[in-house]
């Protein structure tokens, strides 16, 4: 985790010394792009699930639910851009109550532009929980994220994320461990 945290620290740098440059000759020439932070919302449907260890002896289904929130999409260059955003998704698993459990999450995309409509995105997310049927559940999770985005007008998106949980959500005496996994489908609107 050390290694992965360290290795988009050194990138985002890396890309943050590459804008500056890149200004700087931008300020010279007549068609000089403005760089723009975006504030937007966003609402998406969840299809979730627990990934346990072992196997467990019951059934395991998904469960679908919505997520929604606001973001800021910090602008670095015309092609690189930080996404953080504070949501409320509901999560865990489907037809058992006692694997559900929802999360206020901040995740944080580090995102790449192909073009003037597309990106893609990947970053570390934490999730607090807020709610759960029972009391087995940690109170702090940590996920990784990743997306697509396609911009259909100046302020309407559509997107879809896939995150997976870097840690156990269960308490430490669960004779067994779990983690959320979560496909995200997404519109929303930028400003």
């Amino acid at each position: 985790m050390k290694s992965i945290l360290t290795t988009l620290v050194f990138v985002l740098f890396a890309f943050t010394g590459y804008s500056q440059d890149d200004k700087k000759e931008d300020n010279n020439s007549k068609d000089e792009i403005e760089l723009k932070t975006k504030y937007g919302v966003r609402l998406a449907y969840n299809i979730s699930n627990l990934d346990f260890e072992p196997d467990p002896d019951f059934e395991n289904k998904h469960r679908n639910n919505m997520a929604f929130g606001g973001f800021v999409d910090f602008a670095v260059s015309n092609s690189f851009s930080i996404l953080t955003e504070l949501q409320y998704s509901a999560e865990g698993g489907g037809k058992d109550e006692t694997l559900r459990v929802s999360y206020i999450q901040l995740p944080v995309l580090f995102k790449l532009y192909f073009g003037e409509n597309f990106s893609a995105g990947a970053g570390p997310m934490v999730g607090i929980k807020t709610w759960s049927y029972e009391d087995g559940y940690k109170n702090v999770a940590f996920s990784g994220v990743a997306g697509i985005e396609y911009l259909i007008t100046d302020i309407l998106f559509l997107d879809a994320r896939f995150s997976y949980g870097f840690s156990n959500i269960l308490d430490n005496d669960a004779s067994f461990e779990a983690k959320n996994t979560n496909i995200q489908i997404g519109v929303g609107l930028k400003m």
